[in-house]
């Protein structure tokens, strides 16, 4: 994506330049008879007073919700085929402990990927044995963490692992539940960065390798082999590339069954969401439905049980529920052909906030939700405040074509990696994070202050006890 080109797939003009499109707006999110617009119950007004921006808004009842929704629906499918389903949170997503109060409630488990997010889900007070630890590069402080917090799973990625953490379950004392991570071999349609189980990669085994890697573990009396693992990118619609790497799985899942039981597989997640109004992601009802229809007829096929399935969507249960809050600085029109002209406008925050768009091309949308605006809307491209020229959140939206400073814009579906990626580039503290619903809203993660920068800085002079 170019930082001065027109755009390849510019939106079409909306119909109502003030309308939130359902699927991709928090539910609760509605606009008011004053024209602004409230989350959770409570008005973007009250959000800024109290706060500031830019803020990124967590709405806790659909994080709830979303939770629940995704876990009957793979519990639905599941019996329906004579197995149950496990899902897993997948934490990198957005990761704080009131999040993991919120699913383990839901009666969801946890997926990790270090020892900080490992940290925090235990702070969380959620239950070792229903977390998962994933990683290509586990420290022997990582793993050995894990192995005395009593961790349900830990994931293993390759053969050196195998060796460290039998070593360091044997030395505990204890018999450590492992997967094996494996990749099918299919390629998601997804970006190159988000797509996991192609061969040339860093995550897991290639599937003609794996047998080997499970002949070792259960050689190794510290370590018991539960289950492949396998995941093939994150974003994804629709349930074929899923069905097909299941299919590749579930073979290899037969061949391992001569040599013991095997209680799950664990299919992953990237299960997509709509960022704009023209994504369109399969319903989870049905997508839960399709993966494990085509689990069950490979087993059949082989004349084999259902295993116990396990799925670790992330995105699909926070990502709808966040937006981003952002006060207008600037706006700038700028002519970018002889009979297009384009309106750059700035916002509070950028990349520091979201590096999605800028890392990955992601596509996302905007609103003016401190008021209604009837003016014919202007092709717009918002950006942030980094000395960047690739610091764009929105790279193509229509917005009122009397946008100006001082009015709040709030970006949609930020709920899922964009607190995660946040940086301090341009030494820009990073936003809190605030819990909303019910018309009332709490931080549930502090936001960072230029004194909170400094103090890391070891060349700026400690205050003493009386300055302090």
């Amino acid at each position: 994506m170019s930082a001065t080109s027109e755009p390849t797939t510019a939106p079409p003009a909306p119909a109502d330049v003030n309308a939130l499109a359902e699927k991709v707006w928090p539910p609760d999110a509605e606009r008011n008879d004053d024209g602004s617009v409230a989350f959770g119950g409570v008005p973007v007004a009250d959000l800024q007073h109290r706060f500031g921006t830019p803020l990124y808004v967590l709405d806790e009842n659909a994080v709830r919700a979303r939770a629940r929704e995704v876990r009957e629906a793979f519990d639905i499918a599941a019996e329906r085929h004579g197995t149950r389903a496990k899902v897993y949170y997948a934490a990198k997503a957005f990761l704080c402990t009131e999040t993991v109060r919120w699913v383990t409630a839901e009666g969801l488990s946890v997926d990790v990927a270090t020892g900080g997010e490992l940290a925090v889900a235990l702070a969380a007070g959620a239950p070792a044995e229903r977390l998962g630890l994933h990683g290509n590069n586990k420290s022997e402080v990582e793993l050995t963490r894990a192995v005395t917090s009593g961790v349900g799973t830990v994931v293993v990625d390759s053969l050196i692992e195998i060796e460290r953490l039998a070593a360091i379950a044997a030395g505990h004392g204890v018999v450590q539940d492992v997967s094996v991570r494996v990749n099918s071999g299919v390629h998601a349609e997804t970006h190159d960065f988000l797509a996991t189980a192609h061969e040339d990669q860093k995550f897991g085994f290639a599937l003609d390798a794996a047998e080997s890697a499970v002949a070792r573990i259960r050689e190794l009396p510290s370590l018991r082999f539960i289950g492949l693992h396998c995941h093939i990118g994150s974003q994804i619609f629709g349930a074929a590339g899923f069905a097909e790497s299941a299919s590749r799985v579930i073979g290899l899942h037969a061949r391992l069954l001569e040599g013991g039981e095997i209680p799950t597989v664990n299919l992953g997640g990237g299960f997509g969401i709509a960022y704009t109004e023209a994504d369109d992601p399969t319903p989870i009802a049905d997508l839960a439905e399709e993966i494990v229809s085509a689990v069950a007829r490979e087993c059949a096929a082989r004349g084999i049980a259902v295993p116990v399935l396990a799925f670790e969507p992330g995105r699909a249960i926070v990502g709808r529920a966040g937006v981003t809050l952002y006060e207008v600085g600037t706006v700038k029109p700028v002519t970018v052909a002889d009979d297009l002209q384009r309106l750059y406008v700035s916002v509070d925050g950028g990349m520091s906030d979201n590096a999605r768009t800028a890392l990955y091309g992601a596509a996302y949308s905007a609103r003016i939700v401190s008021r209604r605006s009837d003016v014919p809307p202007a092709l717009s491209r918002v950006v942030g405040k980094h000395c960047e020229a690739g610091d764009i959140v929105v790279d193509a939206e229509w917005l009122p074509g009397d946008v100006a400073p001082g009015d709040l814009l709030a970006v949609p579906a930020t709920g899922a990696y964009c607190f995660s990626l946040a940086s301090n580039y341009n030494y820009i503290p990073r936003p809190p994070v605030v819990a909303v619903g019910g018309g009332a809203a709490r931080v549930i993660v502090r936001g960072e202050t230029i004194d909170d920068l400094l103090a890391r800085d070891a060349g700026v002079p400690a205050p003493t006890e009386g300055n302090a």
